[in-house]
């Protein structure tokens, strides 16, 4: 059983999305134990694999016994480990969480759906993430995207649909020309795995069709990352859509992106191939990447709703983890997987807290954060760490990231992305500090909030979020805390990943 985890990481949630409608039209309640439990065995299966990548390096799995290239292969090693263990924890800690918030952001009836649905959305992003064929990736990635836009459309609020049907129509557009660029890819080597495309590609690097491969491939993966200027589907998907997807999303969807990115890059891709390009790659995705850092923190801080402002914020630190990959050495590399991480635990503990004030009170105004301090003090620390570390503020996960990019910067002679880096931590710090003086320093606007909010069975004493909402996000926060003090664990295995990339 051991040997067949990679098989079961997919096929165990696959198959328990398929049946979660008729255990939900049994009692819609078991519908939540499914998923949970589910998300539990991926995640505990993922631990397994990480030990099994830690002691015996690559494990590549052939499914039904036939070898690659002519049969689809599941390879994991230090890089898709690291990405998995990510992706499983916050989809189990947005399936625990999601039990009560969605109480009043889902209708009733919808709940056994939306749980059939979250499954297929974590089977696409582990299969994104474990396959070892290029074409497999496309499938898992049409997966996860459907399934992405059925989630964000579930919200109450009309503006749902809309912002559902536009990440719809960018997703299908970023989609066409990753679809184009393994067609190309194909139609040059005869091969769609990627272990096979990194040994018969070099020999037609100098060609017009691999240029034009790449160039599809980077173009489809910037658009799902979000990358500015590609990046206007984002804040309505993650402003509209019920908060345990926002969190989830926002911690998972935009780092499986960019995993596969750097796995293009870096795997079926090498070095070698950008020296050989027409045009100069680094430097435009360098462009890009400063671009999004300052753009992004400039947009969050014009901002009032406080989704929106959590999702421009995350097109800002998409670029850092682009700048990462573009200044191709190992610290840069590192600072970029470690951001994968931080980001994920940074953004998903805001947004938890987001879809808890919104449980309490309904409203996502950072004007009616006032006061929720007092209201909801332990929600509103996990926020507040949340924000520290956005900032980058030293012991916190976010001045890890931050330091490793600024040290690979200085190290190729890039010094002036330093101040860069240092001005959009300044603006990180001005917008979170808007909310932090609402929370801690202002008196509340009254008790109007709590009485207008959706769930009117609860007892208006009951101040902070329910049991189930506040530890799964009082956890997430503290990890921002442990693996800030504590970094030597992570920063490791992103390090033997970006030895091996850049190799």
């Amino acid at each position: 059983m051991i040997k067949h985890l990679p098989a079961l990481l997919i096929v165990i949630p696959l198959l328990v999305a398929i049946i979660t409608p008729l255990i939900g039209r049994i009692n819609r309640a078991l519908s939540w134990y499914t998923a949970t439990i589910t998300t539990f065995i991926s995640f505990v299966i993922s631990l397994s694999l990480l030990k099994t990548v830690l002691e015996q390096g690559r494990i590549s799995y052939w499914m039904s016994g036939w070898e690659p290239p002519w049969g689809i292969e599941y390879a994991i090693d230090y890089l898709n480990i690291f990405v998995l263990i990510i992706i499983s924890f916050m989809a189990f800690v947005g399936a625990i969480y999601s039990k009560k918030n969605i109480d009043i952001e889902i209708d009733e009836e919808k709940k056994p759906f939306f749980y059939s649905v979250y499954l297929l959305f974590v089977t696409g992003i582990m299969g994104m993430t474990v396959t070892g064929d290029i074409f497999n990736i496309y499938v898992f990635l049409e997966i996860t995207s459907l399934s992405s836009y059925a989630l964000i459309a579930l919200g109450k609020k009309r503006q749902a649909l809309l912002a559902g049907f536009n990440y719809l129509i960018m997703g299908s557009i970023g989609a066409t020309f990753f679809l184009l660029g393994i067609g190309y890819l194909y139609l040059m080597t005869g091969t769609l795995n990627i272990a096979d495309l990194a040994v018969r590609l070099p020999e037609f690097y100098h060609t017009k069709a691999i240029f034009t491969a790449f160039t599809f491939l980077a173009v489809g993966l910037l658009m799902k990352l979000a990358v500015f200027p590609l990046h206007f589907w984002m804040p309505n998907a993650y402003a509209f859509a019920p908060s345990t997807i926002s969190a989830v999303m926002a911690a998972t969807g935009t780092k499986v992106a960019a995993y596969v990115l750097i796995r293009v890059m870096f795997t079926v891709f090498s070095l070698e191939f950008y020296a050989q390009a027409p045009f100069n790659i680094q430097y435009i995705l360098l462009v890009l990447a400063v671009a999004a850092i300052l753009a992004g923190s400039i947009m969050a801080l014009a901002q009032t709703d406080i989704k929106k402002m959590l999702a421009y914020s995350s097109v800002g630190q998409i670029g850092y983890i682009l700048l990462g990959i573009t200044l191709m050495n190992t610290n840069g590399m590192i600072g970029s997987l470690i951001h994968l991480l931080n980001h994920a635990l940074m953004k998903g503990t805001l947004f938890l807290v987001v879809g808890a004030v919104v449980y309490r009170t309904g409203l996502t105004s950072i004007e009616n954060f006032r006061g929720l301090g007092k209201k909801m003090p332990f929600t509103m620390a996990a926020f507040t760490i949340a924000a520290l570390s956005m900032t980058g503020v030293p012991l916190t996960v976010g001045f890890v990231s931050k330091w490793y990019l600024s040290v690979a910067s200085i190290e190729i002679g890039m010094w002036w992305l330093v101040p860069i880096i240092l001005l959009s931590s300044l603006l990180t710090a001005i917008y979170f500090w808007r909310i932090i003086d609402n929370v801690w320093f202002k008196p509340a606007l009254g008790e109007e909030g709590l009485e207008h909010g959706h769930d009117n069975h609860r007892k208006p004493k009951s101040n902070d979020a329910p049991a189930s909402m506040l530890i799964p996000t009082f956890t997430v926060a503290m990890l921002c805390l442990v693996f800030g003090v504590f970094a030597y664990g992570p920063v490791s295995l992103a390090e033997k990943a970006a030895m091996i990339l850049l190799k």
